[in-house]
């Protein structure tokens, strides 16, 4: 279902969206806009796009109670919402984003930071990535 979801989220972007606005022939349509942003949840102002071929990236990204992420960097913009378990985003000076099931997030950009699960049930992240061809989506700080 959440995999429908998203491939139909993508689709509807690319039709600009008239998609998700509810009409009078389809009641019960209900639409929750989450998230309409500039910034990453750090409140800077996301970059411009690329100007290369655009290639759009979708994970899903599962997380064990306790584990850290390496500590990586992003050269492209996302976003992602945790459908499940908890999750902290740690930026550089321990500024910390605490996310539970149900929250957005758009991610920092050429920014060093960390996701860890503090909680005690795996935490999984669905993460839409909009880069361009031959640029990766995140980059692991060498130790």
């Amino acid at each position: 279902m959440l995999r429908f979801v998203c491939c139909s989220l993508v689709a509807a972007m690319a039709a600009g969206c008239s998609a998700l606005r509810p009409t009078p022939s389809k009641p019960g349509i209900v639409v929750e806009e989450l998230v309409k942003t500039t910034k990453s949840w750090d409140g800077k102002t996301l970059p411009d796009y690329p100007r290369g071929r655009p290639q759009i990236t979708i994970r899903r990204i599962t997380i064990p109670p306790g584990c850290r992420l390496e500590t990586h960097s992003h050269p492209v913009i996302n976003a992602g919402i945790l459908t499940r378990g908890r999750l902290a985003v740690v930026a550089p000076g321990g500024k910390t984003l605490q996310l539970r099931a149900g929250d957005p997030i758009v991610e920092l950009v050429n920014t060093p930071h960390y996701g860890m699960n503090p909680g005690k049930t795996p935490a999984e992240i669905i993460v839409v990535y909009a880069g361009d061809v031959g640029t990766p989506i995140a980059v692991t700080k060498p130790r």
